[in-house]
């Protein structure tokens, strides 16, 4: 067995998350990794597994840019505002991906995407609102599983440009109270790509 295959073993991170680390220089990451028994799909179920502030989760999230996908990084205690994003990307339109493009462009299904190591290569826009933590937790590519970063070096491992993309807080606020009215409802598009 390769060191990569034993790694990945012990982390329970998806193995192309786990070739990600290594070839990145970040094999140390691999004993950070936790591995829950439960799915942590969404921002809240992984801060409450982690026992962290919920904005000290890094939600990797797949939008599509005039039809291009781009991958938004944010906290987890806060909402993409869309229409920043298109004028940050200077797009037409800009709208959530559809579950089929996230896995086709990052090679993961929503709910366990990380915040690098995907199958193809994407823009990528990272919050400032990241840089509020010492340490930030983001998905290691399976629902179950997660990994802590200085979120600077996160930032800069999935060479992301940093930017002021947040809703406005009593936006995210009504937002968020409507987001979880809907998933009591129903069980839809998690709130969290990573």
């Amino acid at each position: 067995m390769t060191n990569d295959a034993q790694d990945t073993e012990r982390s329970g991170a998806h193995p192309r998350f786990a070739e990600a680390l290594t070839a990145l220089g970040l094999g140390e990451l691999h004993a950070e990794i936790r591995r829950f028994p439960e799915a942590t799909r969404t921002a809240a179920e992984a801060a409450a597994a982690l026992g962290c502030e919920l904005s000290a989760i890094c939600k990797s999230l797949i939008f599509a840019a005039d039809g291009v996908p781009v991958l938004v990084l944010m906290d987890g205690a806060s909402r993409v505002d869309v229409e920043l994003v298109r004028r940050e990307l200077g797009a037409e339109k800009v709208t959530r991906a559809r579950a089929d493009v996230v896995r086709e462009t990052t090679g993961y299904a929503i709910g366990g995407v990380p915040p690098f190591g995907h199958r193809t290569r994407t823009r990528v826009l990272a919050d400032r609102s990241l840089l509020d933590h010492a340490t930030v937790w983001a998905a290691a590519g399976t629902p179950y599983t997660v990994f802590p970063m200085d979120p600077k070096a996160l930032i800069a491992h999935a060479g992301a440009t940093l930017v002021d993309v947040r809703e406005a807080a009593d936006t995210a606020d009504t937002a968020a109270t409507a987001d979880a009215a809907r998933t009591a409802d129903a069980e839809g598009t998690p709130e969290r790509n990573a």
